[in-house]
């Protein structure tokens, strides 16, 4: 069976399209992720059926909008083309009526040309014309082509297809269309379709005796792809140009597809988890130069997360059932990958030259719900942190423990300064909890070295408590002008109302910006979907009851905690939403720690709960969101750029995914608010100087776009309890603080949070620091020397043979920086500490064909010409050329390289 399906694609009769692990969503998936599924579904494609089976166009849909970022991951992946479905009702009508279902999509605002695609958005979603579906799914006539039969229809059946492509024609601009024929679950008895279609072609070409000017034949997205470049050249056709995202997208008046930005936000917080751990995985794995004895628990977490990102995984719009087994899958990833990089901390940190101790048993605790068996039960344990970023970080480490008296020394045996402070009693009773902790040991674990990894040593004390140091400070505050409390840490401070317990302003980069924050909810409308007015607030839709947004408080109380190394403010809005303010010394944001849950299940309607930031910025109804991760698009309230929009739903028809980041800014003053998040939410700023963004839901009712059951999710026989974060940044984005700029700072909080520093914890058997650290290394160095601050190692990993596949990627935009955003030479000469590099290829972004090999179509825009300068931007580099790689503004590059161990 698999040489007759190799066979059919080497004669193109099937063709492999898109390639990747899953058909991924757009909206809520970040970039990393979305490359490492492809790349992934690319290796295996090319192992089974070689190289004919490689992909050239993308394939995208079934996901619910479409974002700019995977254009542009298409285009850096060489494909042709991309084919799209799922665009917003008013954007398709305008499309058609000018004909321009067809477009050149310019995916990047960096990197100009080389970032272009032709783009095809489907005619009929990707269905086939009505009366044409000859599934056993389906009721419609077969073609009866026996003159004799009483049900002879092969006139009528062809007349009525023909009829449907002379009015489809009108919307496209070359003689050849692509005709969908096929639907969900199709193709269960696919003798019968063919048998149908081969009728349906054979007598619609027949008319062609009678001046007919159709040819109906089969084809794939490719063939059909080259026939209109072909038309396309010959004709010198011109196509519009479009440089913005399809989001949000609604498929009709009051059915905007925005509440799966934020439904089920435990599986998107566990997604980016997982990333961040197969990153950690990846890197270890190829660092310590394991072996293939270690690939079948890599796989499972490579596989894991590209199960994930399917449209109907990550974005929370599948059953109860099928989530639970998702988060099955993710923790095998997670539990198979440990053993890996068990295995390589174990060879990394191995000092024992007599080999006579045993493996040191490293252990990952669940820290959101501040639960660790090893830092609980120990009297000294150690902890390794390793990070995954190419430069120097430091990290702010909480470990739950039993007592209170630590004490916490450095790979030097250097004595750092902890602190120790009581969990909030919100942690304590989150459901599922099996933990005795009810406190945490803070200390900064700094300067950890790229791609490397510090171990500090950790151990009970008798005797006076010393580093109990946080303390409730309610006599006597320090008060402002305004009577309002002031609290500071370092550089950074905020002000708080003394009598309703709430935010009043935040001081950052030497600027004051009053600020008040709250949760309120809206109530999700409850219909039975029989049309648009009646549509329901689902897994997939937002859409509130009315326009009304409901405060959960109007007060909060407050414990204010005050020590050495941070500041906390606990406040306690109601039984099922309370929260931390946290200031850290020697940081760049403010933390905000929320937890929410169980929402509560009276006012018969469901409950979409949001936090509100509002500043006094005069934004002009414009805020700033991140495409997958990556670059920023401006949005404006009320507003698509390239249609006249009329809103039906003032507030889900303003919400778009924020992956990261969402912003807003004052053009007059100078100042800029944004706030990054640690998992996908939806968000917008409904009001000017306002962000809000939605992060926790429950829906009574289904919205009847296929997951066919009420989102209400619970978790230990309660409703679903959530904990996050969002990270809050301000200041002028005109002037320098100190050696950065916000933007440099914001990038660095990014970065962080994306790929934490991740915290491995064993027990030491007993041994003394001395005695452990003759036997163990407590420091090591992937990189000889930290990367610039605007490059990333995206990739390292454990690749073919004895090969690794690494990815470098420059992270600023053009122009978002005056210094960072110029192009940067990286020289990988001696660059890693444990092996060097003997020969390198680059390839595209997908690492499955050689990038000097990829020949691209290119399209003229309406504009100007434009040929894609496909491989000149891309300068091949070999190991005799020193291995200097040069990146541009917001530019990956991909390499396959042979190593020698050092």
């Amino acid at each position: 069976m698999r040489a007759q399906f190799k066979q059919l694609i080497e004669n193109g009769q099937l063709e492999i399209i898109s390639g990747g692990w899953s058909m991924n969503d757009e909206a809520v998936t970040h970039y990393q992720s979305i490359i490492d599924q492809f790349t992934w579904g690319m290796r295996k494609l090319n192992e089974t059926f070689g190289k004919c089976a490689r992909p050239k166009v993308g394939w995208q849909i079934d996901p619910f909008g479409h974002s700019r970022e995977m254009a542009f991951i298409f285009s850096q992946l060489g494909f042709d083309g991309v084919f799209l479905n799922r665009i917003d009702y008013q954007d398709q009508d305008k499309r058609r009526s000018s004909s321009s279902l067809e477009m050149i999509w310019k995916s990047s605002g960096s990197l100009e040309n080389n970032s272009d695609i032709f783009t095809s958005v489907l005619y009929n979603h990707y269905s086939p014309p009505p009366g044409f579906c000859f599934d056993i799914l389906c009721n419609d006539d077969p073609i009866i082509d026996n003159p004799e039969s009483p049900d002879y229809n092969v006139e009528r059946k062809v007349n009525s297809f023909l009829q449907y492509v002379e009015t489809m024609k009108t919307n496209y601009r070359t003689n050849n269309l692509l005709i969908t024929m096929g639907n969900d679950f199709n193709y269960q008895d696919a003798d019968v379709w063919f048998k149908n279609l081969d009728k349906l072609i054979k007598y619609a070409n027949q008319r062609q005796n009678d001046s007919s000017k159709y040819n109906l034949l089969y084809s794939t997205p490719s063939c059909y792809l080259n026939a209109v470049h072909d038309e396309s050249s010959k004709k010198k056709l011109t196509w519009p140009v479009k440089t913005d995202d399809f989001f949000p997208y609604a498929s009709d008046d009051h059915s905007y597809w925005t509440g799966y930005f934020t439904s089920r936000p435990t599986i998107k917080r566990f997604e980016r988890e997982g990333n961040n751990f197969l990153q950690v995985c990846k890197q270890l794995y190829a660092l310590a130069g394991l072996g293939s004895e270690e690939e079948d628990n890599l796989n499972s977490l490579r596989e894991a997360m590209g199960v994930l990102q399917h449209h109907d995984a990550i974005t929370g719009t599948e059953k109860q059932h099928v989530a639970a087994d998702y988060a099955r899958l993710l923790n095998r990833g997670f539990n198979q990958c440990s053993t890996a990089t068990k295995t390589a901390l174990n060879k990394l940190a191995n000092n024992d030259t007599n080999n006579s101790s045993t493996a040191v048993e490293y252990q990952q605790c669940q820290f959101n719900i501040s639960e660790c068996t090893v830092s609980e039960n120990e009297n000294s344990f150690v902890v390794t942190i390793y990070n995954p970023l190419s430069r120097p970080v430091n990290n702010y480490v909480r470990l739950p423990v039993l007592h209170d008296n630590y004490e916490v020394h450095d790979p030097e045996g250097k004595k750092i300064a902890t602190e120790t402070i009581s969990l909030p009693k919100a942690i304590l009773n989150i459901p599922g909890r099996d933990s005795k902790a009810t406190q945490e040991i803070l200390f900064l674990a700094e300067n950890l070295p790229p791609l490397g990894f510090k171990t500090y040593y950790v151990s009970k004390t008798e005797g006076v408590v010393s580093n109990k140091t946080h303390q409730e400070f309610q006599a006597n505050p320090n008060k402002n002008s305004n009577g309002d409390v002031e609290v500071t840490k370092g550089d950074i401070g905020l002000t708080y109302n003394e009598e309703t317990g709430l935010l009043t302003g935040i001081k950052m980069n030497g600027e004051y910006i009053p600020i008040t924050q709250k949760f309120l909810l809206y109530r999700g409308f409850i219909g039975n979907n029989g049309n648009s007015a009646n549509r329901s607030s689902g897994a997939y839709i937002f859409r509130p009851n009315d326009s009304n947004v409901y405060t959960v408080s109007e007060k909060a109380t407050i414990e204010t905690y005050l020590g050495s190394l941070i500041v906390e403010i606990r406040q306690t809005f109601s039984d099922w939403i309370s929260q931390t303010i946290r200031l850290y010394c020697s940081e760049n944001f403010v933390e905000f720690d929320w937890i929410v849950g169980p929402i509560p299940t009276d006012g018969g309607n469901g409950k979409e709960i949001i936090t509100r930031y509002t500043t006094t910025l005069k934004t002009n109804s414009t805020f700033y969101t991140d495409s997958n991760g990556k670059e920023i698009l401006k949005r404006v309230r009320n507003f698509r750029p390239t249609w006249d929009l009329n809103v039906f739903e003032n507030a889900s028809g303003n919400y778009y995914p924020v992956t990261s980041k969402i912003s807003i800014r004052d053009e007059t003053n100078g100042l800029e608010v944004a706030v990054l998040t640690d998992r996908p939410e939806g968000g917008s700023s409904l009001s000017d100087g306002e962000i809000e963004l939605m992060i926790h839901r429950n829906c009574f009712a289904d919205d009847s776009f296929g997951v066919g059951e009420a989102l209400n999710e619970y978790a230990y026989g309660k409703g679903l309890v959530v904990r996050g974060s969002h990270y809050f940044s301000s200041g002028s984005f005109l002037k320098l603080t100190g050696d950065q700029t916000l933007a440099s700072q914001q990038k660095d909080i990014a970065q962080r949070k994306l790929l934490r520093a991740w915290t491995f914890l064993a027990p030491t058997d007993g041994l003394s620091f001395k005695e452990y650290k003759e036997k163990h290394v407590l420091q090591y160095e992937g990189l000889v020397k930290a990367l610039p601050k605007n490059v990333q190692i995206l990739t390292l990993e454990p690749w073919i043979d004895q090969s690794f596949l690494l990815r470098l990627e420059h992270v600023f935009e053009v122009n978002e920086d005056p210094h960072w955003s110029s192009n940067q030479i990286v020289d990988l000469n001696d660059i890693f500490t444990s092996f060097e590099i003997t020969s390198i290829e680059e390839t595209t972004l997908g690492a499955n064909q050689l990038l000097k090999e990829n020949e691209r179509l290119y399209f003229t825009r309406e504009t100007n010409e434009c040929r894609f300068d496909w491989k000149n931007a891309n300068k091949i580099y070999d190991a005799t050329k020193k291995l200097k790689i040069e990146l541009m503004p917001m530019q990956i590059r991909t390499f396959i390289i042979d190593i020698k161990k050092k």
